[in-house]
C-alpha cells in the first residue's frame, strides 16, 4: 500500500480530458484524500494536447509531483509527451483504438491497452470512453466504483436515470477489464485509506471570487481573459443572489474605470485580468491613486510578453504591478500562496483598499489560479469588514460657498471620505493635481503637501501576515524566498535538504509592496545563502529583495520560465548544487 501517488490523463482538447480528471478527483476528494491538480492545456478552443495531472495523498500536498505512477492516454501523443515522467513500475492505461505503444527507451513501465471506445460504443455512445477510463483507474487504486455514483448523479442526473446508469456501467466495465489484465500487480498501487474528512476541492480563482463575495463586494466589471475568467464566471452566478451584478465590458480600461466609479459611489467592486489586461489598466490605476479611490484588482499572471504563453505558468508581472504606473502613487500589492490564503487575502484586500484609499493589486499565477487543491473548511468567523474613514453619518455644515475637504492633509495620509449625494459633502474629483477640496491646483506648495500626504499612507499599512515563515530558528544554511504557487515545491525541497543535513528556512512573501523588509531582515541576516525561487527569467523578486534588504552577495536565484511549474526535485537539485559550489560539504 502507498501513501501517495500521481495520476495523469491526456488527450486532445475537447475530448473530455477535463471531465475525466474532474470526476476522478472529486470522488477521491470525497473519500478524504488530499489532492493537488494541475492542467496543461493549449491556447486553442479545441484540439492540441492537454493533460490533467493529479496528486493523491493521505497527507497535505501543495505541488505537482516529480514523477508519475499512472498515465491514462486517449492518443499516442499523450504517451510520447508524458512517458518520461513515469517512475519505475509505472502503468500506462491507453485506449486500444489507436494501437498504443511505448517508446523503445521506456523499459520500466507497463502498457495496458483497454478498449475505452469499444466498451463505450457498445453501451450506447463513444462519448462515455472517459468513464471507462475512470473505472480502469479506480481498479488500479483498489477503489470501489460505487464511490463515483454520487458524482455521476450530480453531473448527469438532469439527463435522466438511464444516462446515469449507462455511465456507471461504463465505469464498472472499465474496472472489471483492468482487474483481469493486471491481476496480482494491482497490489503495488493500492492506496492507504483516507481519513474520510470533508474538504473542499477548488481552484484559486473560485476562492478569490468567494472571498470577494464574503468581503462585501457586489460589483465586478471585467473582460474575459485566461487565466482570470473563472472569477468572473463564478460571480456571474453568485452576485445576483446577493443583490450584486457582473458586467462584461468592452475592454480592460472600461473594466477598471467602472470598478473605480463603483467604489467612489460606495460599492465595493473589483476587476480581474492577466498581464495584457493589467497593461491597459495602468492609467486607470494611476487615476485611482491620485483621486484616492479604493479599488481591488486581481492579476492572474501568465506567460508573456504580449499574448506570450496565455495558458502557461509564469510570475513575471511583479515589477510591472509595483512600478507600472506613471507618476508615484500609494499602492498595495499582495500575493497569496494557497487557495485558503487567496480567500482570506481577497477579503483583506477590500479592507486595505478602503482603509488606505488606494488601489490594491492581488497577484496570483496560473498555477494558483487554475490548479485545484484540497482546502480545509473556511472559517467565516474570520471575515471582518473595515471601511476606514468612510463618513456614514451627518457631515458638519459648510460655510457658504465652501467645499468639503475630501483631500484634507492628515498626519496618517488618509483623508475623510464621502460618497456622492451626502449633504455638505460636495467636492471636486479630478485626475489632475488638486487642493484639499479637489479643485485643480499647480501650486508647488500644494503639490508637495498632496504628494507627501498620499505617500505617507504606505508607511502605516498593517498586514497580519506579510510573510509566511517556515523555520526552526533565524540562522540557516539556506533561506528560501518565494511568492505565490512556489510555496509547495519549496516546502518539499526543504524536507529533502534537511535529510541531507542542511539547515533550511523558508520565507514566503504575501505582502509584496510595501515590502516587509523589517520582518524578513533577521532571516536574511541569519542565512549563509538566500535562494529565491521564481517563475521568470530576470529574477524580479530577487531584485526587489536586493533593493529593500541589500545582502547582494548572499542572494541567488532558481529560475524557470519555460511555461511549466517547478517540480520539487528541480528546486532541491539546484539548491543543493549551489550549497556545494559555495564550499559547503
Amino acid at each position: 500500500m502507498v501513501q501517495q501517488l500521481s495520476w495523469k490523463v491526456g488527450g486532445q482538447q475537447g475530448e473530455g480530458i477535463e471531465s475525466t480528471g474532474e470526476i476522478f478527483s472529486t470522488a477521491l476528494n470525497r473519500l478524504g484524500y488530499y489532492l493537488y491538480g494541475y492542467r496543461h492545456f493549449s491556447s486553442r478552443i479545441k484540439g492540441g494536447h492537454t493533460n490533467n495531472k493529479i496528486r493523491v495523498s493521505t497527507t497535505q500536498v501543495r505541488s505537482v509531483s516529480d514523477d508519475l505512477d499512472i498515465l491514462v492516454a486517449f492518443d499516442q501523443e499523450t504517451i510520447d509527451v508524458n512517458v518520461h515522467e513515469l517512475r519505475v513500475g509505472g502503468v500506462v492505461i491507453a485506449d486500444a483504438k489507436f494501437n498504443p505503444s511505448l517508446p523503445e527507451t521506456c523499459t520500466t513501465a507497463t502498457l495496458y491497452a483497454v478498449p475505452f471506445t469499444e466498451i463505450a460504443t457498445e453501451l450506447g455512445t463513444s462519448l462515455m470512453k472517459n468513464m471507462v477510463a475512470v473505472g480502469a483507474s479506480s481498479a488500479v487504486l483498489h477503489i470501489d466504483t460505487e464511490v463515483f455514483e454520487e458524482v455521476v448523479l450530480e453531473i448527469f442526473g438532469k439527463k435522466g436515470q438511464k444516462v446515469v446508469q449507462k455511465n456507471m456501467e461504463a465505469i464498472k466495465k472499465g474496472a472489471d477489464y483492468i482487474r483481469e489484465q493486471l491481476g496480482e500487480q494491482l497490489e503495488t498501487m493500492k492506496l492507504d485509506p483516507a481519513d474520510g474528512k470533508k474538504r473542499m476541492f477548488m481552484i484559486g480563482n473560485d476562492a478569490i471570487a468567494l472571498g470577494a463575495l464574503a468581503g462585501g463586494a457586489r460589483f465586478m466589471p471585467a473582460y474575459p481573459i485566461t487565466p482570470a475568467s473563472e472569477i468572473m464566471e463564478y460571480l456571474i452566478k453568485k452576485f445576483p443572489q446577493f443583490g450584486g451584478t457582473v458586467i462584461q465590458t468592452e475592454d480592460e480600461i472600461a473594466a477598471c474605470t467602472m470598478a473605480i466609479g463603483a467604489n467612489y459611489a460606495g460599492v465595493r467592486a473589483l476587476t480581474a485580468s492577466a498581464g495584457p489586461g493589467l497593461s491597459l489598466m495602468m492609467e486607470s490605476i494611476g487615476l485611482a491613486g491620485i483621486t484616492e479611490q479604493p479599488v481591488v484588482i486581481i492579476d492572474t499572471q501568465r506567460g508573456g510578453p504580449s499574448t506570450g504563453l496565455p495558458t502557461k505558468q509564469e510570475q513575471s508581472d511583479l515589477m510591472a504591478m509595483i512600478y507600472g504606473t506613471h507618476g508615484e502613487i500609494p499602492k498595495i500589492v499582495m500575493a497569496p500562496s494557497t487557495v485558503e490564503e487567496a480567500f482570506y487575502d481577497t477579503i483583506e484586500a477590500f479592507n486595505l483598499a478602503e482603509e488606505y484609499q488606494c488601489p490594491v493589486i492581488m497577484l496570483t499565477d496560473l498555477q494558483l489560479s487554475l490548479g485545484k487543491q484540497s482546502v480545509e473548511p473556511l472559517d467565516y468567523n474570520r471575515v471582518e469588514i473595515r471601511r476606514g474613514k468612510l463618513q456614514q453619518g451627518e457631515l458638519e455644515e459648510l460655510e457658504e460657498k465652501q467645499y468639503y475637504k475630501r483631500y484634507r492633509v492628515t498626519e496618517d495620509g488618509v483623508s475623510p471620505r464621502v460618497i456622492p449625494g451626502m449633504k455638505h459633502g460636495i467636492h471636486h474629483v479630478t485626475g489632475v493635481e488638486h487642493d484639499e477640496t479637489g479643485k485643480p491646483s499647480e501650486s508647488p506648495v500644494n503639490r508637495d503637501d498632496q504628494m507627501n500626504k498620499r505617500l505617507r499612507k504606505t508607511k502605516g499599512i498593517r498586514f497580519n501576515t506579510p510573510i509566511h515563515v517556515h523555520s526552526h530558528e533565524k540562522e540557516s544554511d539556506i533561506l528560501f524566498v518565494g511568492f505565490n504557487s512556489t510555496r509547495g515545491v519549496i516546502e518539499e525541497a526543504m524536507e529533502r535538504l534537511e535529510q541531507d543535513g542542511i539547515k533550511v528556512n523558508h520565507a514566503h512573501i504575501r505582502l509584496i509592496h510595501p515590502f516587509p523588509a523589517d520582518e524578513l531582515l533577521p532571516y536574511v541576516q541569519g542565512a549563509k545563502k538566500v535562494v529565491v525561487v521564481e517563475n521568470n527569467a530576470t529574477g524580479q523578486l530577487a531584485n526587489i529583495l536586493k533593493m529593500n534588504i541589500a545582502s547582494h552577495d548572499k542572494i541567488q536565484s532558481v529560475l524557470k520560465y519555460d511555461g511549466n511549474p517547478f517540480l520539487p526535485q528541480e528546486v532541491y537539485a539546484k539548491s543543493k548544487e549551489m550549497f556545494v559550489l559555495n564550499g559547503n560539504v
